[in-house]
């Protein structure tokens, strides 16, 4: 007989339940996606791809988890004066940043390489 593991995947209280651990997305413990450890160098890079022509400057390997990432991705934005964003634990700053991001990178101690162009 084959096994059911079904249950509870909404609750008009906690909103979605993760069907593994029962408890509310937000608290989930068992499938809390994990980035994969880097080679402990952060890249800076520019890329286009999918923006009609418009450069970002994308840096891969920041040390952080989601949270600190997302506040220290906002000091970044501000130290540039423009926008951007976190997607999948890779900063993106819009515009060419690298000559003004590199330095503030190495200031936190960590090992700071241009990839790319």
């Amino acid at each position: 007989m084959k096994k059911r593991t079904g249950g509870l995947v909404y609750s008009t209280e906690q909103g979605r339940m993760c069907p593994e651990c029962r408890n509310p997305m937000d608290q989930c413990t068992c499938g809390a996606p994990a980035r994969p450890a880097g080679d402990g160098i952060v890249r800076v890079s520019r890329e286009t791809k999918g923006r009609k022509g418009k450069g970002v400057t994308l840096i891969t390997g920041i040390p952080l988890d989601d949270k600190e990432l997302k506040a220290f991705a906002k000091v970044l934005k501000g130290k540039c004066g423009t926008g951007g964003t976190v997607k999948d634990g890779v900063v993106e700053i819009q515009g060419d940043q690298r000559d003004l991001l590199v330095p503030l990178l190495e200031q936190k101690g960590w090992t700071v390489k241009r990839a790319g162009g």
